[in-house]
């Protein structure tokens, strides 16, 4: 698979930016069919930074209603990747 069919986008929520300043973590949303050693080379190839450590979960969809009509948010996998000391990924920095 191409790296930007793994790396579909990044999640950026408040929790995520506490891990990014403390822990040098970022997540993202992957493809459900990645796993940990096909989201590393992703990462590394994309933004030319030495990937530590991989942790992936898949996050269930929520049940929603509207009205009477039910339905669901679709299921997808996130993956919290650490970076090696002193890699940075520079994006949406001062905003």
């Amino acid at each position: 698979m191409n790296a930007h069919h793994i790396i579909l986008r990044p999640l950026v929520t408040e929790k995520s930016t506490l891990q990014k300043e403390d822990s040098n973590q970022l997540s993202f949303e992957v493809a459900k069919t990645a796993n940990k050693v096909e989201i590393a080379r992703a990462v590394e190839s994309l933004f030319k930074v030495k990937v530590a450590d991989v942790r992936t979960m898949r996050v269930t969809g929520k049940n929603k209603r509207r009205g009477r009509v039910l339905g669901k948010r679709r299921d997808w996998k996130k993956a919290i990747v650490r970076l090696a000391p002193g890699a940075r990924i520079e994006f949406f920095e001062g905003v």
